[in-house]
Protein backbone atom coordinates (compact mmCIF):
# COMPACT_ATOMS: atom_id res chain seq x y z
CA UNK A 1 0.00 0.00 0.00
CA UNK A 2 1.11 3.20 -1.22
CA UNK A 3 1.27 6.23 0.80
CA UNK A 4 -0.83 9.21 -0.48
CA UNK A 5 0.86 12.08 -1.17
CA UNK A 6 1.66 14.92 1.55
CA UNK A 7 1.17 18.33 0.27
CA UNK A 8 3.22 20.95 2.36
CA UNK A 9 2.08 24.64 2.23
CA UNK A 10 5.34 27.23 2.04
CA UNK A 11 4.24 30.40 2.93
CA UNK A 12 4.31 33.29 0.21
CA UNK A 13 6.96 35.69 1.73
CA UNK A 14 5.52 38.74 3.56
CA UNK A 15 5.78 41.93 1.11
CA UNK A 16 8.38 44.17 2.83
CA UNK A 17 6.09 47.53 2.57
CA UNK A 18 3.59 44.93 4.56
CA UNK A 19 6.58 43.74 6.99
CA UNK A 20 7.41 47.48 7.61
CA UNK A 21 4.22 48.41 8.38
CA UNK A 22 3.72 45.92 11.43
CA UNK A 23 7.50 46.83 12.86
CA UNK A 24 6.29 50.39 12.82
CA UNK A 25 2.62 49.57 14.25
CA UNK A 26 4.65 47.57 16.75
CA UNK A 27 7.36 50.34 17.69
CA UNK A 28 4.51 52.36 17.81
CA UNK A 29 2.50 50.38 20.26
CA UNK A 30 5.42 50.51 22.70
CA UNK A 31 6.04 53.92 22.79
CA UNK A 32 2.47 54.53 23.47
CA UNK A 33 2.66 52.63 26.39
CA UNK A 34 6.07 54.21 27.46
CA UNK A 35 4.10 57.67 27.21
CA UNK A 36 1.30 56.69 29.63
CA UNK A 37 4.00 56.07 32.22
CA UNK A 38 5.61 59.59 31.46
CA UNK A 39 4.69 62.39 34.33
CA UNK A 40 4.67 64.74 31.83
CA UNK A 41 1.42 66.94 31.34
CA UNK A 42 0.52 65.56 27.88
CA UNK A 43 -2.77 67.67 27.82
CA UNK A 44 -0.10 70.36 27.43
CA UNK A 45 2.21 69.13 25.20
CA UNK A 46 2.75 70.85 21.67
CA UNK A 47 2.61 68.78 18.47
CA UNK A 48 6.08 66.97 17.26
CA UNK A 49 6.62 69.49 14.56
CA UNK A 50 5.71 72.49 17.26
CA UNK A 51 8.38 71.10 19.86
CA UNK A 52 11.11 70.59 16.77
CA UNK A 53 10.55 74.67 15.93
CA UNK A 54 10.97 75.41 19.67
CA UNK A 55 7.02 76.23 20.40
CA UNK A 56 6.74 77.34 23.97
CA UNK A 57 5.12 74.94 26.24
CA UNK A 58 1.99 75.84 28.60
CA UNK A 59 2.51 73.84 32.11
CA UNK A 60 -0.30 74.08 35.07
CA UNK A 61 2.12 74.12 38.02
CA UNK A 62 -1.18 73.91 41.12
CA UNK A 63 -0.85 70.07 41.79
CA UNK A 64 3.17 70.56 42.38
CA UNK A 65 3.41 70.24 46.34
CA UNK A 66 6.35 71.90 48.31
CA UNK A 67 9.42 69.86 48.00
CA UNK A 68 8.39 68.00 44.72
CA UNK A 69 9.63 68.22 41.42
CA UNK A 70 7.98 67.66 37.79
CA UNK A 71 9.78 67.28 34.27
CA UNK A 72 8.67 68.89 30.96
CA UNK A 73 10.12 68.75 27.70
CA UNK A 74 11.09 71.89 25.59
CA UNK A 75 13.04 71.59 22.70
CA UNK A 76 13.73 68.69 23.31
CA UNK A 77 15.31 68.98 26.44
CA UNK A 78 14.12 68.23 29.75
CA UNK A 79 12.98 71.40 31.51
CA UNK A 80 12.71 71.10 36.13
CA UNK A 81 9.96 72.75 37.61
CA UNK A 82 10.47 72.59 41.41
CA UNK A 83 8.33 74.35 44.41
CA UNK A 84 10.75 74.55 47.15
CA UNK A 85 10.55 74.59 50.88
CA UNK A 86 10.93 77.56 53.14
CA UNK A 87 13.67 75.32 54.40
CA UNK A 88 15.58 74.82 51.06
CA UNK A 89 15.65 78.21 50.28
CA UNK A 90 16.91 79.07 53.42
CA UNK A 91 19.91 76.39 52.66
CA UNK A 92 20.49 79.00 49.13
CA UNK A 93 21.75 81.85 51.82
CA UNK A 94 24.05 79.37 53.53
CA UNK A 95 26.13 77.78 50.74
CA UNK A 96 26.45 81.20 48.25
CA UNK A 97 30.43 81.32 49.49
CA UNK A 98 30.58 77.20 48.61
CA UNK A 99 29.45 78.30 44.72
CA UNK A 100 31.62 79.09 41.65
CA UNK A 101 29.00 81.79 40.51
CA UNK A 102 26.26 82.42 43.05
CA UNK A 103 25.11 85.48 41.13
CA UNK A 104 24.88 84.11 37.64
CA UNK A 105 27.28 86.61 36.11
CA UNK A 106 29.08 84.33 33.74
CA UNK A 107 27.52 84.65 30.43
CA UNK A 108 28.90 81.45 28.87
CA UNK A 109 25.08 80.64 29.31
CA UNK A 110 23.33 83.44 29.94
CA UNK A 111 20.65 83.62 32.71
CA UNK A 112 17.75 85.60 31.80
CA UNK A 113 17.71 89.14 34.05
CA UNK A 114 14.54 87.90 36.25
CA UNK A 115 16.62 85.13 37.27
CA UNK A 116 19.60 86.50 38.17
CA UNK A 117 18.81 86.88 42.18
CA UNK A 118 19.53 84.07 45.07
CA UNK A 119 16.73 82.12 43.85
CA UNK A 120 16.91 82.31 40.11
CA UNK A 121 13.49 82.35 39.72
CA UNK A 122 10.63 84.75 38.84
CA UNK A 123 8.79 83.74 41.92
CA UNK A 124 11.35 82.66 44.84
CA UNK A 125 9.53 79.09 45.81
CA UNK A 126 9.74 78.06 41.91
CA UNK A 127 12.81 76.52 40.01
CA UNK A 128 12.70 76.63 36.38
CA UNK A 129 15.47 75.09 34.62
CA UNK A 130 16.93 73.04 32.19
CA UNK A 131 18.19 69.44 33.63
CA UNK A 132 21.34 68.94 32.06
CA UNK A 133 24.91 69.46 33.39
CA UNK A 134 26.54 71.90 31.88
CA UNK A 135 29.87 70.20 31.80
CA UNK A 136 29.21 67.12 28.65
CA UNK A 137 25.35 67.28 28.73
CA UNK A 138 24.36 64.50 31.33
CA UNK A 139 21.24 64.14 33.66
CA UNK A 140 21.85 65.23 37.22
CA UNK A 141 19.59 63.45 39.23
CA UNK A 142 18.27 64.23 42.71
CA UNK A 143 19.93 64.42 46.15
CA UNK A 144 17.24 66.95 48.16
CA UNK A 145 18.24 65.35 51.25
CA UNK A 146 20.36 66.85 53.14
CA UNK A 147 23.41 65.59 54.96
CA UNK A 148 26.23 63.44 54.33
CA UNK A 149 25.69 60.23 51.97
CA UNK A 150 27.53 58.52 49.39
CA UNK A 151 29.40 60.79 46.70
CA UNK A 152 28.94 64.12 48.72
CA UNK A 153 29.75 65.88 51.66
CA UNK A 154 29.25 65.56 54.76
CA UNK A 155 27.52 68.83 55.46
CA UNK A 156 25.21 68.40 51.87
CA UNK A 157 22.64 71.11 52.09
CA UNK A 158 20.60 69.23 49.07
CA UNK A 159 20.44 69.81 45.67
CA UNK A 160 21.20 67.80 42.42
CA UNK A 161 24.14 65.40 41.83
CA UNK A 162 25.63 64.69 38.54
CA UNK A 163 27.56 60.77 38.90
CA UNK A 164 29.23 60.83 35.42
CA UNK A 165 31.53 63.10 36.65
CA UNK A 166 31.00 64.50 40.31
CA UNK A 167 29.64 67.98 40.02
CA UNK A 168 26.96 69.10 42.39
CA UNK A 169 24.47 72.05 41.83
CA UNK A 170 22.28 73.21 44.95
CA UNK A 171 18.83 73.81 45.00
CA UNK A 172 18.82 76.89 42.50
CA UNK A 173 21.05 75.28 39.97
CA UNK A 174 24.31 77.08 40.46
CA UNK A 175 27.41 75.06 40.57
CA UNK A 176 29.51 74.00 43.57
CA UNK A 177 33.12 75.58 43.01
CA UNK A 178 35.95 72.89 41.94
CA UNK A 179 33.93 70.82 39.94
CA UNK A 180 34.26 70.08 36.10
CA UNK A 181 30.65 71.55 35.22
CA UNK A 182 32.06 75.35 34.27
CA UNK A 183 28.47 76.94 34.98
CA UNK A 184 25.21 76.88 36.86
CA UNK A 185 22.11 74.83 35.20
CA UNK A 186 20.58 77.00 32.39
CA UNK A 187 17.19 78.76 33.08
CA UNK A 188 15.25 78.99 30.23
CA UNK A 189 13.03 82.03 29.39
CA UNK A 190 9.28 81.46 31.24
CA UNK A 191 6.80 83.38 32.20
CA UNK A 192 3.44 82.81 34.18
CA UNK A 193 0.16 83.60 32.45
CA UNK A 194 -1.65 83.09 35.76
CA UNK A 195 -0.48 81.96 39.24
CA UNK A 196 -0.37 78.55 38.53
CA UNK A 197 0.52 78.39 34.87
CA UNK A 198 3.70 78.82 33.59
CA UNK A 199 5.12 79.10 29.90
CA UNK A 200 8.25 77.86 29.34
CA UNK A 201 10.32 78.97 26.03
CA UNK A 202 8.96 82.80 25.96
CA UNK A 203 9.01 85.59 28.49
CA UNK A 204 7.39 88.69 26.76
CA UNK A 205 3.46 89.52 26.73
CA UNK A 206 2.58 89.95 23.30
Amino acid sequence: MSDAPTSKFTPAPMDSSKRTWLIASSCAGAAGAAALATPFVASFAPSERAKAAGAAVEVDIAGVKPGEKITVEWRGKPVWIMRRTPEQLETLKQVEGELADPNSDRTAIPTPEYAKNQTRSIKPEVLVAIGICTHLGCSPSDKFTPGAQPSLPDNWPGGFFCACHGSTFDLAGRVFKNKPAPDNLEVPPHMYLSDNKLLIGEDKKA
